[in-house]
This record gives structure tokens, sequence and C-alpha cells, in this order.
């Protein structure tokens, strides 16, 4: 019929944009990942900040994957996501590695305020002589952490799914498809919190940073001198003030999804999506030009392929 075959070719139209979206994500994370990955085998080993970038990139180009697969599955062949444990499995690792990638980006954030900010508190004095120690034990939190919630979704995802085995029928499949959803305001609640406490970090980052960098300016202004230390505080600000912005988006668009997933809303839901496969990508952009090797190393590839 005509409704249906608009509603194909709206799905086919979404999934291409969704495609695009993350297939540039992709690329700029991967791209990231290898530049880190030549320099750890040059140099034999990574800074601080390096493996913080190495995982996001890492976690990134596996949320996109599992990400893009859901969303593909669940426009073009629904009915497979109702194949055990597919559904599952899908909904678990996408968790654990969105969470992964808020909890890492969090993490940056918080290492640039204690590596470049300056106090004079004793304990932020300790963090600033000890956070190159303090990191590695913070990554792997991070990835813990995201794991149990990987787990604890995947559990959620396997109990709802086999108490709504029944409604298996084309007439009754978006019942089904709410039933399911109506199980699942645990899992919004604890994306809702993990999102909430890692906003908070960046959050109290970037005004760390900016009072720290206030202070600097101001002193420098007194003493009419220059000082490298701004342009640190200035390019960490950039980077940080942009993570702000897009994670308030993003935090935007979890709202929206606890809003409109028990109902059939698809241009909202369809926007959520693109602004969740846009961030991983962007951000990413953002940290790449704010880094002076990574920018180096992109402007020379981007002019090679230009020659060729």
């Amino acid at each position: 019929s005509p409704q249906q075959s608009n509603v194909t070719s709206y799905g086919a139209m979404t999934v291409a944009i969704i495609t695009l979206e993350a297939f540039a994500g992709l690329w700029i994370n991967a791209f990231l990942v290898c530049v880190l990955c030549i320099a750890w085998v040059k140099k034999k080993s990574l800074n601080s900040n390096e493996k913080i970038l190495l995982l996001l990139g890492c976690s990134r180009i596996c949320y996109l994957c599992f990400s893009w697969v859901y969303y593909f599955l669940s426009k073009i062949y629904t009915y497979c996501l109702y194949v055990h444990p597919i559904l599952q499995l899908l909904q678990g690792a996408y968790s654990f590695f969105n969470c992964s990638n808020f909890w890492v980006s969090a993490c940056l954030c918080v290492f640039y305020c204690i590596k470049i900010a300056n106090f004079r508190n004793s304990f932020f004095i300790y963090l600033k002589v000890k956070i190159d120690r303090i990191v590695p034990w913070l990554l792997l939190a991070s990835v813990i952490f995201s794991l149990v919630i990987g787990i604890f979704v995947y559990k959620i995802i396997d109990k709802a799914v086999c108490k709504n085995l029944n409604f298996t029928c084309q007439g009754r499949f978006w019942k089904a498809t709410i039933r399911i959803e109506e199980h699942l305001y645990p899992i919004h609640f604890l994306a809702g919190v993990t999102y909430t406490t890692s906003f908070m970090a960046v959050i109290f980052s970037a005004v760390f940073l900016l009072f720290s960098l206030w202070r600097h300016k101001r002193k420098m202004q007194t003493n009419s001198m220059n000082s490298l230390s701004v342009d640190a505080h200035i390019r960490a600000m950039k980077s940080i003030l942009s993570f702000f912005i897009m994670y308030s988006i993003n935090f935007t668009s979890l709202i929206l999804t606890l809003i409109y997933s028990t109902k059939y809303q698809n241009h909202m839901l369809f926007l959520v999506y693109l602004i969740q496969h846009a961030f991983p990508g962007v951000h990413s952009l953002i940290l790449i030009f704010s880094n002076p090797k990574l920018e180096k190393t992109l402007l020379r590839i981007l002019s090679c392929m230009k020659c060729k």
C-alpha cells in the first residue's frame, strides 16, 4: 500500500543519514586511535592524556558500530531483534560502550582541570602530583563500572523479552514493543544517574578551570607579563566547554528518549538518534584540533589526499 511504501522509504532515508554520521564518526575516531597506537609503538609508552584519548577513541568506535547495527536492524530487519539473544547482546554492548564513552570523557575533563588549573589547596596539589598514577585506575574503574551496567541492562532486557514472547504476530508487534519498554524504566533511571554524575564532573571541571584562568589572567595583567599557562588554560577550556555544550545536547536527547520511548514518535526519536550518532565524531574532531600533534598529522594526511 502507499502508506507502507512511505514508511519503508522514510526508514531507508533515516538509515542512510545515520549511516553517514556513523561512518564519519568511525573515520575520525579510527584516525585518533591509529595515530596514538603508532606513537605508542615508537615511544614504547603513552602519557596520561594519550591513554585517555586512546581508550575514548576505542570505546567510541565500538559504540558507533553497535549503535548503528541496532538502528539498522530496528528499521530494516525488525524481527531479527526478537531472535534470542540478539536484542539483549546489542543493548548490553551499546550500554557498556555508551557508559564507557561518557565516563572516559569525564575523566579527560577532570584530567585537564587537575593538570592545568592552579590552586594552593593541599589536596589539589596532591592530586596534581599523583594524577599520572591515578589516571590508569580511573580508566579501569570506568571500564568496570560500564561493564556492570552493560550486564545489568542485558539481564533486564532478557527478562522483559522472555515475558513478551507471545506477542509476535504483525498486528500486535508494536504493543509488544511498548510492553517491553515499560519494563525498561530501571535502565532509563540508571542511565540518567550515570549521565548526571559524569555531567556534574564536567561542570565542576569547567568551573574550576575557568576560575583558575580568571585568577591567572588577572595576575599576569597586574605583573604586565604574558604566560604560556594562559594558552594552556584557554586550549583546555575550549575542549571542556565544547564537550559541555555537546554533553548538554546529548543529555537533553536522553530526556527525550525517556519521554518518547513508549510512544510511537518516529520523528522525535530520529532527532535523538541523529544527536547521539553525531556526538562521538564531533567531539573527537574538536579534541584532535585542540591537540597540536594530532592536528598536524590530520592536516598532513588531508593535504596528501588533496595532492593525489
